[in-house]
């Protein structure tokens, strides 16, 4: 039996040679069971070893793994995020070097889509396992009874969220109450409104966020608060408590990355498409948010030789693909074949053709991704008050990253 725990506050650490005590982030029904399976057969491949595989809940984690990469000794393996998310730890020396394993089982070949994202001074502290499309996951039967068609501007968004309110749904279902969805919403219509590089340049620091760019993404924003395209009460849902709203028929939309899909009813995900976030500025590129998902090893591990074993087996095509094909994302190694899956059929294809960003608290610091995403939940509470939130969010930017 694997050790599992669905929710703690830190890892259970086991000190024999023989361990390998892993700390997953995977609490939802279906990645949970893959990470299952994946330990179940590593054990069986490595039956001298004693896996303890601990499972946080999702948010927990973001606290628990603040206490455990500080403690005297830590879990040999853990999860995280790719890019800035991951650059702090890095730099505080939290993460170990693994640039071993990716040299011994010839990843930076057959991971090269994914290696820059984990890679700091030319060395590899990650091991992504997993990538996937952000976009608009729609309810085409209800669009459909309500003659509403794929849209390419976001005039036709909103004229669908007006079409959509005066028929009693609820466009738009979001839960804000950890904050990030609405990030997701800041990164879309700042890519549609201003491009990618501009976004990137705001994620870095180096432009200032009462730029009047920036004041026009929240004025685009403005316009769909203003069409009253997101459910009420948003702020008290988590974004797993938004999706019985979609599931219902009590709204038609849900902005959202593919791991949404194993979540839904195989009937609700039966009556659902991905839609591309459409154009503000006719012709600008479509930057798209791709999150990299990953595995890591903590510097302060114990087992570090075990860990480097078990990374070296995830890393193996059969067992990227067993794990996308199960949370229906995208893999990561080149001979990895993603499932036959028409939502990630349609995200491939998208992604294919697009350049892309981590997502808000992947590409800025931690520091700026708390105040900035506390203010993109404020501003959907009190649009009145953007320039002041604007402000805010400058005054902190400016002490993170300097004056401009």
């Amino acid at each position: 039996m694997i050790a599992s725990t669905a929710i703690a506050v830190s890892p259970c650490l086991s000190l024999a040679d023989g361990n390998l005590v892993i700390s997953s982030n995977q609490s939802d029904a279906a990645p949970r069971a893959a990470f299952e399976t994946l330990v179940e057969n590593f054990k069986a491949a490595n039956p001298d070893i004693n896996v303890e595989f601990n499972t946080i809940e999702h948010e927990a984690y973001k606290t628990a793994i603040r206490n455990f990469l500080v403690a005297d000794k830590g879990p040999d393996i853990g999860m995280w995020f790719a890019g800035n998310r991951m650059a702090g730890f890095v730099s505080d020396g939290l993460f170990g070097d693994i640039s071993s394993v990716w040299s011994e089982n010839g990843l930076n070949e057959a991971m090269a889509s994914t290696r820059s994202s984990v890679t700091f001074d030319n060395k590899q502290y990650g091991l992504p396992y997993a990538y996937y499309q952000w976009g608009l996951y729609v309810r085409t039967d209800i669009m459909e009874a309500n003659g509403i068609k794929q849209f390419n501007t976001f005039d036709d968004l909103l004229n669908a969220c007006a079409v959509l309110n005066g028929k009693n749904i609820s466009p738009v279902t979001i839960g804000t109450k950890y904050l990030w969805t609405a990030a997701g919403w800041f990164d879309y219509l700042n890519m549609r409104t201003n491009g990618l590089d501009f976004h990137i340049q705001l994620m870095l620091g180096k432009v200032s966020y009462t730029d009047d760019r920036v004041v026009a993404t929240m004025a685009n924003w403005r316009k769909a608060l203003d069409a009253n395209c997101f459910i009420d009460n948003h702020q008290n849902y988590s974004w797993q408590e938004a999706q019985p709203a979609l599931i219902n028929g009590e709204a038609a939309m849900y902005l959202m990355g593919n791991f949404l899909i194993p979540n839904l009813p195989a009937e609700t995900s039966a009556n659902m498409d991905y839609w591309q976030f459409p154009d503000i500025n006719s012709g600008m590129a479509r930057g798209e948010d791709a999150p990299t998902d990953l595995i890591f090893m903590p510097a302060n591990a114990v087992n570090k030789e075990n860990a480097k074993k078990f990374l070296s087996f995830v890393s193996k095509a059969e067992n990227i693909e067993a794990l996308a094909a199960a949370t229906q994302v995208l893999p990561t190694h080149k001979d990895a074949k993603p499932l036959d899956d028409r939502f990630l059929n349609a995200g491939a294809a998208v992604l294919a053709k697009s350049q892309t960003a981590q997502f808000y608290d992947r590409d800025t610091t931690p520091e700026m991704a708390k105040v900035g995403m506390q203010g993109f939940q404020d501003f959907m509470l009190n649009p009145d008050d953007v320039m002041e939130i604007l402000e805010e969010l400058e005054e902190e930017r400016e002490r993170i990253f300097g004056k401009l």
